[in-house]
């Protein structure tokens, strides 16, 4: 089993960055592949980001590809999201998931989820 534990919101004006961290409590980390969701008010929750348990690949939405970047450290039990060139429409709720698959962009494909971390983007 994996706790996770998400931080690093906060507000920023749009255009600013900010990084994500995602803490991982369990013995397995190294075993599960991690991903990245988001959900703003009102709307379904979308997916964000993913890497693979080596770290070697990772998986990103067309819109957002560029802007965002996923990485873990096994070593710590840790896997970041950086997001840099930050826009209104990248407010909301930021969550870290773990899953046993190889990869995935389904949300119902992961097992653990963190409460997730406010992400709020002036403009």
């Amino acid at each position: 089993q994996v706790q996770l534990v998400e931080s690093g919101g906060g507000l920023v004006q749009a255009g600013g960055s900010l990084r994500l961290s995602c803490a991982a409590s369990g013995r397995t980390f190294s075993s599960y592949a991690l991903g990245w969701f988001r959900q703003a008010p009102g709307k379904e929750r979308e997916f964000v980001a993913a890497i693979t348990r080596t770290g070697r690949t990772t998986s990103y939405p067309d819109s957002l590809e560029g802007r965002f970047t996923i990485s873990r450290d096994s070593a710590k039990n840790m896997v970041y999201l950086q997001m840099n060139s930050l826009e209104p429409e990248d407010t909301a709720v930021y969550y870290c998931a773990a899953t046993t698959r190889w990869m995935t962009r389904e949300a119902d494909e992961y097992d653990y989820w963190g409460r997730g971390t406010q992400v709020t983007v002036s403009s």
